[in-house]
């Protein structure tokens, strides 16, 4: 799956739209930064809650392809300028993590 599938999907808006042809290696649940930073995948799309420029760091440490912050979480104009140029996908929804999570799998992801 290419990331243009996840920037499609209804209920998704994208805060920062990244490279969409970049290609997806699967999705990743977690709202520990700890946990993250040693267990987020390259290239993996991040379905979290927590908003903040330490989110936008431990993507970018991992290699994350894209961001999805559920609950309609955001970020700051800031730190969603520094995603763009870093080039990291940022997404927010209303849905709860696993229901955001299922459906980007339900979408095609690995």
């Amino acid at each position: 799956m290419r990331l243009k599938t996840i920037l499609k999907l209804p209920g998704f808006r994208a805060l920062v739209k990244g490279d969409p042809d970049r290609e997806i290696s699967r999705i990743f649940c977690c709202d520990l930064l700890s946990i993250a930073m040693s267990k987020a995948p390259a290239d993996g799309v991040w379905v979290t809650v927590m908003g903040n420029r330490n989110t936008l760091a431990v993507a970018s440490l991992t290699d994350t392809a894209c961001i999805v912050l559920a609950e309609g979480m955001s970020l700051d104009d800031g730190t969603l300028e520094k995603a763009g140029s870093e080039g990291i996908a940022v997404l927010s929804t209303d849905l709860p993590v696993f229901d955001a999570a299922l459906k980007i799998y339900q979408a095609g992801a690995p």
